[in-house]
């Protein structure tokens, strides 16, 4: 088969496009007919291994999961002895980044519980972008974020891969949401059901006279302590993404910040988890969440594809057609 091999950290420029030997399902394994897998930002930490802590996970000086990807979506081509979940011709999608990655590939070995069926309203491209990015999402609201409905929530950074599910799930769950974009995503979100929509190059959040029960920092590109201000009582803030800078505000500062208050702070790190997907899936087969994609590449022009999502200002999801 062929497939995207990682075999040293750096740019773009390290992945090959070879030809390997096919798997074979073990007993718990189910072999998937990949046809469409999505770039994440954890891609861009398994290709870089940067920051260096990355490594302790990935691999300390070369990517221990050679076959990139985790979000993918494809037929069944046959089941280990030990599957009941599935059977041979089963549409499905899944999460891979916690069972060994792999994704980037014409097939995939996968255990049982890192897939579940496709939405049978979803094409295989449009499924593909949904795991990650939408479990993120899901995990960051109702988990972390405890969301009630008729709660009022931010999304900062509401018109990437993450930002544009949680506005969806967020209204799903009956929220009120305010979403802060560019004046090029202001439709796009407006599209999706956001009730208020910020140009952020037009007017400040932090300047409104509007506070939030949850607040979710997509792009983490203010400080916390303005995240604080914004919340109401009560409110929590949710780190979702963003540099190594925030990354190290959240850590560092935030436990001072919010020690002792009513206002409370989450770093969150997401989980492939099928019951979550699950619960996607009734909601994309409900019309309450729908896949975007900015620009689809073929699996051999992988590299091209990590340049776009590295370099632009996406409007959804990047894919790869394999």
């Amino acid at each position: 088969m062929k497939a995207i091999i990682s075999s040293e950290y750096g740019g773009p420029d390290t992945l090959q496009f070879n030809e390997i030997e096919k798997p074979k399902p073990l007993d718990h394994q189910v072999l998937v007919k990949i046809h469409a897998a999505s770039i994440n930002y954890g891609n861009m930490l398994l290709l870089q291994g940067n920051p260096l802590i990355a490594r302790l996970v990935f691999g300390v000086r070369k990517p221990k999961y050679p076959i990139p990807g985790g979000d993918m979506a494809g037929t069944v081509e046959a089941v280990g002895e030990n599957i009941t979940q599935f059977q041979p011709g089963d549409e499905v999608f899944g999460d891979l980044s916690g069972s060994g990655w792999g994704a980037f590939a014409e097939y995939a070995a996968v255990p049982e519980e890192a897939i579940v069926r496709k939405p049978h309203n979803l094409s295989f491209e449009e499924a593909a972008a949904v795991p990650m990015a939408a479990v993120t999402a899901l995990q960051a609201i109702r988990n972390k974020g405890k969301l009630e409905p008729g709660q009022k929530v931010l999304v900062h950074g509401g018109s990437g891969g993450v930002g544009l599910f949680a506005v969806q799930i967020a209204k799903a769950l009956g929220a009120e949401v305010t979403a802060v974009v560019s004046t090029r995503n202001v439709d796009l979100v407006q599209s999706i059901g956001a009730d208020h929509i910020i140009d952020y190059t037009k007017a400040d959040f932090a300047e409104r006279d509007q506070n939030y029960d949850l607040i979710l920092g997509v792009n983490g590109s203010r400080s916390i302590s303005t995240y604080k201000r914004k919340l109401n009582n009560g409110g929590i803030y949710v780190n979702v993404g963003g540099g190594d800078s925030q990354l190290l505000q959240t850590i560092l500062l935030g436990p001072l910040l919010f020690l002792g208050r009513s206002k409370k702070m989450s770093l969150f790190l997401q989980r492939a988890n099928q019951k979550d997907l699950e619960f996607l899936r009734e909601l994309i087969e409900e019309g309450k969440v729908k896949a975007i994609i900015d620009k689809t590449f073929k699996l051999s022009e992988a590299p091209e594809a990590y340049r776009y999502f590295e370099e632009e200002h996406l409007q959804g999801k990047v894919v790869l057609l394999v």
